[in-house]
């Protein structure tokens, strides 16, 4: 019988193994990037969620002023819609100021909303539908329309949306006159 006396080092094999660690260590540094990437992308869609929810919640009874008039004397007459896309919201929610300059300030809401051309207050106001108010000079008692000034109508619909409109009164505040 011969012996083997091939004495040679296995450097094969060591060269293997020496792959298979750094390979594994490649899989590992790979998991943890897609994890963190993962995560950033998970976060950033909360975020963006989040900021669609709370634009939605303020845009969401924006009131559009169409016309304002003088119905009569020291009265407005305020024709308005709620933004398309708007959810309904009951009229006693939707609060105005006007400001007047240095004078003062006169408050209230929108309770005694009807649809354009019917006699009946509505308690709920709904999108794609056209009211009107009437600011009776009572509400006025401190901004009531006068000739050449300029006045500032703000709405604010519950927690959702602010309408700004400037009252421009002309050199006649009579009836009929129209202001916006």
């Amino acid at each position: 019988m011969k012996e083997n006396t091939n004495e040679k080092s296995d450097n094969i094999a060591a060269i293997g193994i020496g792959a298979m660690i750094v390979f594994i260590a490649l899989i590992l540094v790979a998991a943890v990037a897609a994890a963190v990437i993962i995560q950033t992308a998970e976060k950033l869609q909360q975020n963006a969620q989040t900021t669609g929810e709370e634009t939605t919640s303020l845009l969401s009874s924006k009131v559009m002023v169409k016309n304002v008039i003088i119905p009569s004397a020291g009265e407005l007459y305020i024709t308005f819609e709620l933004a398309p896309g708007s959810d309904s919201i009951t009229s006693s929610l939707v609060a105005w100021v006007i400001v007047c300059g240095d004078t003062g300030i006169d408050s209230g809401d929108f309770s005694g909303s009807t649809v354009v051309g019917a006699a009946a207050a509505q308690a709920t106001l709904n999108p794609g539908t056209t009211y009107d108010v009437t600011l009776e000079a009572a509400d006025l008692a401190t901004c009531n329309p006068v000739a050449n000034e300029d006045h500032v109508l703000s709405i604010q619909s519950g927690s959702g949306g602010f309408s700004y409109e400037v009252l421009n009164y002309g050199s006649v505040v009579t009836a009929g006159a129209k202001v916006i």
